[in-house]
């Protein structure tokens, strides 16, 4: 096996993930939480592909795709309830959303 072990790989994706929570935690612009949601699960994924590689089985790579679905449809639905709160001219502020009206 060349390239980099899965030390490595584990250590990326805890960077990734860390800095993923700590945006979710300090940020309150929902676009940001959105974004910083998103590293999480690259991290979550880079972690599975490491352990993928290292075991030699290709489920890990297919979870990861799985995940990405996933995350995929996480993006739309957020993207399109910051649109709606945006065009109601609502301020965007994680903190002041407290309830969904319509």
């Amino acid at each position: 096996m060349s390239g980099p072990g899965v030390a490595w790989y584990l250590s990326v994706a805890a960077f990734l993930f860390g800095t993923g929570s700590l945006g979710v935690l300090l940020r309150r612009n929902p676009l940001i939480v959105l974004l910083s949601l998103e590293i999480m699960l690259n991290g979550a994924n880079l972690a599975l592909i490491g352990f993928a590689r290292n075991f030699g089985d290709g489920s890990g790579q297919i979870f990861a795709l799985a995940v990405m679905a996933v995350a995929a449809s996480e993006v739309v639905v957020g993207l399109g309830l910051i649109v709606a709160l945006n065009r109601k001219r609502v301020t965007l502020d994680v903190d002041r959303l407290n309830t969904l009206r319509g």
